[in-house]
């Protein structure tokens, strides 16, 4: 039982950043360094050395598999470390299943952006160049760079906070 209440947790950091992503597009080092090693504490106490080990393989998954789309400037860093920072709450396969669904979402809050903003065939372009950069291993351009001011974002934390509150309600509920 006490295990349920860890995943459960993972809540509270993700609608923090949620906030934090939304209002000042940043997800701050406050935030995600002490949740990370949180997550691993709580997960150790509730479940011993199993624990430590699913908390450290789900960080080790999440910044894992974000860490070629930071290289290439299409995520930010914050991010990034709120995934790892997930992953040490959820474990590699909760985070697995976040991920996915937070793949939908921030996808559905990009066609409406893109859509709202008429910019479709410019996206279409850039999706190609991020695409053709992370098989190339090179950076696709500045002009697909977070750092272009032009560009559409997408605040990636408040797709992960919609999904974890999203998947907790639905584990709490046994839907998930």
């Amino acid at each position: 039982m006490l295990k349920q209440w860890v995943w459960m947790l993972a809540a509270v950091p993700a609608v923090v950043a949620g906030v934090t992503d939304w209002r000042w597009r940043r997800i701050p080092n406050w935030l995600t360094v002490p949740a990370l090693v949180a997550g691993v504490a709580v997960n150790s106490l509730a479940a011993g050395w199993t624990g430590a080990k699913e908390s450290l393989l789900g960080v080790g998954v999440g910044l894992g598999l974000l860490l070629p789309f930071v290289l290439i400037r299409s995520l930010g860093a914050g991010d990034w470390k709120l995934v790892g920072a997930l992953g040490a709450f959820l474990g590699p396969s909760r985070l697995l299943m976040v991920l996915l669904g937070t793949i939908l979402v921030a996808g559905l809050m990009a066609v409406v952006l893109v859509i709202w903003k008429k910019r479709v065939g410019r996206t279409a372009r850039n999706i190609f160049h991020m695409v053709a950069g992370l098989f190339s291993l090179h950076l696709p351009g500045p002009e697909v760079s977070l750092d272009n001011p032009e560009s559409l974002k997408v605040p990636f934390g408040v797709a992960v906070a919609v999904t974890v509150v999203l998947y907790t309600v639905g584990q709490a509920w046994g839907v998930v």
